[in-house]
């Protein structure tokens, strides 16, 4: 099976894989290595229209090394996980002045980029150079595991050098940009995380998994993520057409980001917990408070943030603390914020 597999799933991608994606055959390792941290933890189906923005904006890798950071926070807002915006920002600092405006071309000095882990270098060294360096992201794994019967778990330490080793056997050498599409459309499009084509799938009468009538148990996964329930409400304090923000410094969620008035909480919001809470920011400063607008949960990976927005008009301006300052509406929407609080920005909201 191991020495017909690449030649099956080559086969299935002549003749079927019509996926489309703008970055797909891309041999710009510039362009390659942008649509891979787009892609880290984001759809391809959200990511493409980003994609499209930076490359417009920062046409080469000197183009965003040379951006003002908050300009391209800004481009990034409401694609999540702002870390990796963080990282590309460096990574492209870096490769302006360490690598003097040249992509690094070997697998080893592509990890010296910050962001950059094994999948994400092998990516870029294999579309970018033609280097036999095979992927090995969550579509791969799962058609490695089905196909194969791998019950060991994708997170454990065994389990990980298992699959690396088996995904870099069956590597097609002569062609290892070729065949890392196809293995990561095949996942994406026939062997589904749910209701995968079995009755299409090439490797069908081979397919361990379906043989044994366990697709849907595969891959294992071992470790069950803890979620961290947080109470967030925001403070959005008006007067004479400015608004109160800050910029999130602390390593944490969002950092970089900006926000209005936090107060974090053990429990979900009351009304008198909001009161005593601007009380004690407002002192005998005269306010109105005009609505209170709750949103629905906002799912992390790791936490689940439950954000209710109270909308405040002051008579007059507080003096600027804890990093808080006045910006003017205008000035406010040129300022990334998480895509939570990026409605509230806007200039319908002020009407």
């Amino acid at each position: 099976m191991k020495k017909q597999f690449s030649v099956q799933l080559l086969d299935w991608d002549s003749r079927q894989n019509h996926r489309a994606m703008p970055w797909k055959g891309e041999k710009d390792p510039y362009r390659i290595w942008l649509s891979e941290i787009i892609l880290q933890q984001t759809r391809v189906e959200q990511g493409w229209a980003y994609y499209l923005r930076f490359i417009e904006k920062y046409p080469n890798v000197n183009s965003l090394a040379n951006a003002p950071e908050p300009e391209v926070m800004k481009l990034w807002e409401g694609l999540g996980y702002y870390s990796r915006c963080r990282n590309l920002i460096a990574s492209a600092k870096m490769i302006a002045t360490d690598f003097k405006g040249v992509f690094p071309n070997t697998y080893d000095s592509l990890l010296k980029l910050k962001g950059v882990g094994g999948y994400t270098a092998a990516a870029i060294a294999s579309f970018g150079f033609g280097l036999p360096h095979a992927v090995v992201d969550g579509n791969v794994q799962r058609v490695l595991a089905r196909v194969f019967g791998i019950e060991d778990a994708i997170d454990s330490t065994l389990g990980k050098k298992l699959f690396e080793q088996l995904a870099n056997e069956l590597l097609e050498k002569n062609e290892p940009a070729r065949y890392n599409q196809a293995i990561m459309d095949f996942g994406a499009t026939v062997c589904k995380p749910q209701l995968p084509s079995c009755s299409n799938c090439p490797f069908s009468d081979d397919c361990i998994a379906l043989q044994k009538g366990i697709v849907d148990q595969l891959p294992v996964k071992s470790k069950k993520m803890k979620v961290r329930e947080r109470f967030f409400t925001y403070h959005f304090l008006e007067c004479k057409k400015s608004v109160f923000v800050r910029v999130r410094n602390e390593k944490d969620i969002w950092q970089d980001l900006n926000e209005f008035v936090l107060q974090e909480s053990e429990q979900e919001f009351t009304m008198e917990g909001a009161t005593n809470f601007l009380e004690g920011w407002l002192g005998d400063n005269e306010y109105v408070m005009t609505s209170v607008l709750k949103q629905k949960p906002h799912k992390l990976t790791h936490q689940t943030i439950h954000i209710t927005l109270v909308r405040i008009k002051l008579e007059k301006e507080l003096p600027e603390v804890n990093g808080y300052k006045w910006v003017t509406v205008s000035q406010l929407k040129k300022l990334a914020f998480p895509k939570a609080l990026h409605e509230f920005t806007q200039a319908d909201f002020f009407q």
